[in-house]
């Protein structure tokens, strides 16, 4: 099957990088967010990215003008995701939010549109079982920056279709990612290792061993890591590092996931990374800077 219409459920920080590849890739690309205000801001997000990327001769105004007719926003996910050859859902780490959405899919799509979640750690089989067409869903697990990060994680349940699988590899190719493909484990391969990382770092920071500017060299100059698991915490956004280590702790009835009490804190005080402006690092004005600490 040929891909030519794409619909985004979710306009956050990955909805709106997952829409503006896919405009990118020549589709027509409908961007569904339940909240006005979200819809609004990645838009912006969207039309910033490609602003800069003018600004740095990397693009030119004529492909902006391209991708922007290629890109839809929709207050109306039935309306959004209808005539879809693929549905890429990509809101909140919640299986019951999750199940809700694919239920609707299951439902409003077409019988061979392609359902990809961007979850990053739950099980891929119980948000496929909520739309009653699990051989069609499929983890599609992507990166933050979304438009720069390479790689797209495929992660196949039981009941998933090797047509489904290839046809998840070759929209992969398309938006310009390299695919590799795992089980429905927790955590997936990328997420487990990540928020381990990340975790133990924080701990790091929480006991004094050194700065989070230094911690993050070591990884980035050490192991040519492209940037440092705190810098990455931030990025990534603390609430939604705590409730993928919570998942996996909760999965694995293992305690070495239960997340930092550094981090709960920074959460209950509204310190969620760079799309709060402060995290464990300062992002007022777009770089990291190290900051006081609870």
């Amino acid at each position: 099957m040929a891909i030519s219409t794409v619909a985004v459920i979710g306009a956050g920080t990955m909805g709106a990088g997952i829409a503006q590849i896919c405009a990118q890739a020549g589709w027509k690309t409908n961007l569904f967010d339940a909240y006005p205000e979200g819809l609004e801001k990645g838009m912006s997000a969207i039309n910033a990215f490609w602003d800069k990327g003018i600004e740095r001769g990397k693009t030119t105004p004529e492909q902006k003008d391209e991708w922007s007719a290629n890109i839809h926003p929709f207050s109306d996910m039935v309306a959004a995701v209808k005539e879809a050859d693929m549905v890429i859902e990509a809101v909140p780490e919640v299986l019951q939010i999750k199940a809700r959405i694919f239920h609707v899919l299951g439902e409003e799509t077409k019988e061979d549109c392609l359902l990809g979640t961007n979850t990053s750690s739950l099980s891929i089989a119980d948000i496929a079982a909520a739309s009653g067409r699990p051989d069609k869903v499929i983890g599609m697990h992507f990166f933050n920056p979304v438009p720069i990060m390479k790689l797209l994680e495929l992660v196949k349940h039981d009941l998933c279709s090797e047509e489904t699988i290839a046809l998840a590899k070759s929209a992969g190719n398309a938006m310009g990612k390299t695919t590799i493909l795992v089980k429905d484990v927790p955590g997936f391969a990328t997420s487990r290792l990540g928020v381990v990382l990340g975790n133990e770092a924080i701990k790091m920071l929480a006991d004094g061993v050194a700065s989070a500017t230094d911690i993050d060299n070591a990884m980035v100059l050490g192991y040519k890591h492209p940037m440092g698991p705190l810098a990455l915490t931030d990025l990534v956004g603390l609430d939604v590092r705590r409730d993928i280590l919570l998942n996996l702790k909760k999965s694995f009835n293992d305690e070495s996931y239960t997340p930092h009490p550094l981090l709960n804190e920074l959460i209950e005080m509204g310190r969620l990374g760079k799309k709060t402006g402060k995290g464990i690092y300062d992002w007022s004005d777009g770089v990291p800077k190290d900051t006081d600490l609870p």
